[in-house]
């Protein structure tokens, strides 16, 4: 039998009094793929993403987390779940190894000398790791939100924007040491972007969300061609304009 998708949504939406945030999106994120979920402010990614961690009840539809439906089972569902976004800082009055700590304990993981020490060394956080998170620069927070996200060795990994306002060269390190992790298969990734060049080096298929909808799906690297423009940033402002002249949000 075909394993289920990591992650799996149906026909979810989500309504803010007489505001369609998200109207009936359906997809799948299957282990060892990466799937960019794109669109311009206001689109609904972050919504999508918000009910998908169940901070934001869906007003229908059905997310299931390797099968486990989230409504039915969130605590065995959210377990196999993580996420990392720039607006989401770990606490700055913590230092890494305690953040790490925190986090290891809400998530139950066994074996938490070996695992932190495992994670300073992979985002290359040893040297910080009495150092409080405030103090970190940009670069630096990023590898210990990944760090802190990794702790549960997730099957679904969540990434917001997780490489906006770093340098290009930490850019590069994190959008790698993502696309090792997928590459051996353990987990499936969500990510979302502005960055173009980074959709089209990191995912392997994309959704342009508009105005709640799914309005494309495909190969980033084919997608252009396909609808008449020479780039994925010229596609971006093609969607983004067209949801603007249909009355949609910025």
């Amino acid at each position: 039998m075909t394993p289920p998708a990591v992650l799996s949504v149906e026909n979810l939406k989500k309504s803010f009094g007489p505001l369609k945030a998200v109207d009936g999106v359906s997809f799948t994120v299957s282990a060892g793929e990466i799937v960019g979920l794109l669109g311009p402010n206001g689109a609904g990614k972050t919504t999508t993403i918000s009910m998908v961690l169940g901070i934001l009840e869906p007003s229908a539809g059905r997310i299931a987390i390797e099968g486990i439906d989230l409504r039915a089972d969130r605590s065995a569902a959210l377990a196999r779940t993580n996420f990392a976004a720039v607006y989401a800082p770990l606490p700055g009055n913590l230092t890494v190894e305690q953040n790490l700590r925190v986090f290891a304990k809400i998530y139950d993981i066994a074996g938490v000398e070996a695992r932190i020490g495992e994670l300073l060394a992979t985002y290359d956080l040893k040297k910080y790791r009495n150092t409080k998170a405030g103090v970190l620069s940009s670069g630096e927070q990023t590898r210990l939100a990944l760090a802190k996200a990794m702790l549960n060795r997730p099957r679904l990994l969540l990434l917001d924007e997780p490489t906006a306002s770093i340098d290009p060269s930490a850019a590069r390190d994190i959008r790698a040491g993502v696309a090792g992790l997928v590459e051996s298969g353990h987990c499936g990734v969500l990510w979302t972007s502005h960055n173009m060049f980074e959709v089209e080096a990191v995912c392997d298929r994309v959704l342009f969300l508009s105005r709640g909808r799914i309005v494309l799906e495909g190969d980033p690297k084919r997608l252009p061609g396909e609808h008449g423009v020479e780039t994925l940033d010229d596609l971006f402002v093609t969607v983004a304009n067209e949801a603007l002249a249909a009355g949609g949000r910025p």
